[in-house]
């Protein structure tokens, strides 16, 4: 399959809005491209198992470059909580590379479309029920942290996603402010990209290449212009997120993840 100009266009496109989302939720947009990806390559005749898991892949290593840029724009609004980052990071390594070494190479794609469609659903019920915690419920000390951040890591690595869909509501169940858990989560993306994309290379070292310029699962043309596109619109994002009051922002949120889980759940049930 040719990088043709129709092709650039799309991809074009979606790392925008992905960028925008990212800085505006802290979902480093994979769980918009991952739905979009699956679409743009099965268009072009790469079969549904495949394309589901490249596009998981592709859009996990694009949220490394999303996330730097995100998370710059959060951290000059002092919305990110660097003590929650440091807590949960190395958690996130160890699930990281036990999901794109070890899990993602030995569940089927229509599976893996099932996970994300569940989980990203799950999120955004959470999410529009607005239980209010307990006041007295805090963030768990640091082995609960590590515990946290590796559940986040690995299924993060499952469904291509930066995590946000896990750890906003984890840390908002937790009386972490939103605008923090926005901002912290966006800074979570980073060693959750770095650990599944690394995993998704060794995982995927000796499979032929699915389409010219990939490499195991990533589609490096794909992940060059994605990532291009999204780190222009990350801050744009971030500074739209401090001027929405919280109730728009979890909205937004909720029906975002809701619109991505029937694709997906549709993906896999069809497959």
């Amino acid at each position: 399959m040719d990088l043709s100009l129709t092709l650039i266009a799309e991809l074009l496109a979606l790392g925008l809005v992905a960028g925008f989302l990212a800085g505006l939720l802290g979902v480093g947009g994979g769980m918009m491209m991952v739905p979009f990806m699956t679409f743009i390559l099965g268009q072009r005749g790469v079969p549904a198992d495949v394309s589901v898991k490249m596009a998981i892949a592709t859009s996990m290593a694009t949220i490394m470059f999303t996330s730097i840029s995100s998370v710059r724009a959060h951290h000059k609004k002092g919305s990110v909580r660097w003590d929650l980052v440091r807590g949960m990071a190395p958690g996130i390594v160890a699930g990281g590379l036990l999901a794109g070494a070890g899990a993602f190479a030995l569940i089927k794609g229509q599976a893996l479309a099932l996970c994300f469609a569940l989980f990203v659903g799950f999120s955004a019920t959470q999410m529009l029920r607005n239980r209010q915690p307990k006041p007295s419920r805090q963030m768990p000390g640091p082995l609960g942290q590590g515990a946290a951040g590796t559940g986040i890591g690995f299924l993060s690595g499952l469904v291509g996603a930066g995590g946000a869909f896990v750890s906003v509501p984890f840390m908002t169940w937790c009386n972490v402010p939103i605008h923090q858990a926005v901002g912290t989560s966006a800074a979570l993306g980073f060693p959750i990209a770095l650990a599944n994309t690394v995993g998704y290379v060794v995982g995927g070292w000796n499979l032929p290449p699915a389409l010219p310029g990939a490499l195991g699962h990533l589609y490096l043309p794909a992940l060059l212009v994605i990532a291009s596109a999204s780190v222009t619109m990350a801050p744009l994002g971030a500074r739209a997120s401090h001027a929405m009051n919280v109730a728009q922002l979890k909205r937004v949120f909720a029906v975002l993840l809701y619109g991505l889980a029937s694709y997906m759940l549709w993906k896999g049930l069809t497959a």
